[in-house]
């Protein structure tokens, strides 16, 4: 987790969490940490939430009979929190989101297993339209506690440069 305390008035200093785009450089890796334990209760409400139907994620039963021999956690849902485990490391700046792409599941994720991701900045430019922008796309990559790869993605942002974040304005 990358953090800063800035300075936002005599004696009074604020948190300030992620990265400009001048911190990106190409080749880095950062590892999210903490990892995340999935529960049945977040694959369930998850499962609920999205109004996913599929009884895969929630009928023991079925489950059982598939190929995987009990319910296998929502893939969105390990998506949410790989993207979220990479967020004050890769976006907590960010003005938004550009793009995902190459999203891979190569093996399942089930309640109990617990989650590991790590980034690695693929690329890193100046906004051509927006001067105090730039943009940067990173492959996040999750495992579970065996080591085995459970996801991958490549993810472009919107970052900003060196004093034109949001949280670089002191009376936000």
């Amino acid at each position: 987790m990358v953090a800063e305390a800035k300075e936002v008035g005599p004696n009074r200093y604020r948190e300030s969490y992620g990265r400009y785009l001048e911190d990106f450089k190409i080749g880095d890796v950062y590892e999210h940490r903490p990892g995340r334990s999935i529960t049945e209760s977040d694959n369930t409400w998850f499962t609920l939430l999205t109004m996913n139907q599929h009884p895969l994620h929630f009928d023991n039963e079925y489950a059982a009979k598939s190929e995987f021999g009990k319910p296998l956690v929502n893939s969105c849902l390990t998506l949410s929190i790989v993207a979220g485990m990479s967020v004050s490391d890769t976006s907590q700046k960010a003005i938004g989101n550009l793009g995902w792409t190459d999203i891979k599941m190569p093996n399942p994720v089930f309640v109990g297993d617990t989650l590991y991701a790590e980034s690695e900045v693929l690329a890193v430019r100046e906004s051509k339209s927006r001067p105090t922008q730039g943009i940067v796309t990173v492959r996040t990559t999750a495992t579970k506690q065996d080591g085995s790869v459970v996801m991958s993605y490549e993810r472009t942002m919107l970052i900003p440069k060196r004093g034109h974040a949001v949280d670089d304005k002191a009376n936000y």
